[in-house]
């Protein structure tokens, strides 16, 4: 059944990859995460879902240690959320690309791997496994979105992380880029790499092993899609989000960031 993070935590097959305990979040004095407690595990692809402002790029930054956390604790990998051990264990691809325009492909990417401490044979695997190999020597400005995107991928992955937070990777992207970039993360997974990937298109949930469902700074489900259908009786994966906030409704809080 699906569970709310106000009752008992799913318990992942396996070891976790992440485990949060409690998690709240105060920002500009307003709440953005409310006692969230929820374990992933190792080797799966969940999505992180829900309209935009409910909390999703909130958590993942806790996740990577980059947020201030009220109360509550975030382990990663066995670790504090953070930690330098975790600094070439987790892959972070940011909403908006975390590339140089004035850099090629190639430049970007063994930059990000002298940062990690791998050198450029590192670089250019990554850049194969983005399918970028053919475009290196391209400035990044000159770029469209998609390819951005894939650079910016090829950046989290130069470390070859255990994890890789991912916050709206297929934002603005035409369907044949989404499906390209769903099955590059599907061969992460088969690999082995946890993925947690967020998102606010609905449609994009069946890619997902696990679901977390978000609103207003609360999870509100963590499921999977054949149980989010089931249990709802939606056959939309939309229609079914939408009938758990109903089941959920209370009166909204300020939105979180």
């Amino acid at each position: 059944m699906m569970i709310s993070s106000r009752d008992e935590l799913i318990r992942p097959q396996g070891e976790a990859a992440i485990d949060i305990a409690h998690l709240r979040v105060i920002r500009g004095n307003r709440p953005a995460l409310h006692d969230v407690s929820v374990r992933i595990a190792k080797g799966s692809i969940t999505g992180l879902l829900g309209p935009s402002g409910c909390g999703k790029t909130t958590l993942m930054r806790c996740i990577v240690g980059t947020q201030i956390v009220t109360s509550g604790t975030v382990t990663v990998l066995g670790r504090p959320a953070g930690s330098p051990e975790l600094r070439r264990r987790v892959g972070y691809l940011p909403q908006d690309p975390t590339i140089y325009n004035d850099l090629r492909i190639v430049d970007n990417v063994r930059y990000f791997a002298s940062l990690y401490g791998f050198d450029s044979r590192a670089a250019d695997d990554a850049i194969e496994r983005v399918g970028l190999t053919d475009h290196r020597t391209a400035f990044s400005a000159n770029l469209s979105g998609g390819q951005r995107t894939r650079v910016s991928l090829a950046c989290a992955l130069v470390c070859q992380p255990e994890l890789l937070v991912l916050d709206e990777p297929t934002v603005g992207l035409d369907p044949v880029l989404r499906a390209d970039l769903w099955e590059q993360f599907n061969e992460l997974a088969r690999a082995g790499t946890t993925l947690l990937v967020s998102s606010h298109v609905m449609d994009e949930a069946d890619h997902c092993g696990d679901l977390l469902l978000m609103r207003d700074g609360n999870l509100v489900a963590h499921t999977t899609p054949t149980q989010l259908r089931e249990d709802t009786g939606c056959t939309s994966l939309e229609d079914a989000f939408l009938s758990i906030i109903k089941r959920t409704m209370a009166p909204a809080g300020p939105k979180a960031g």
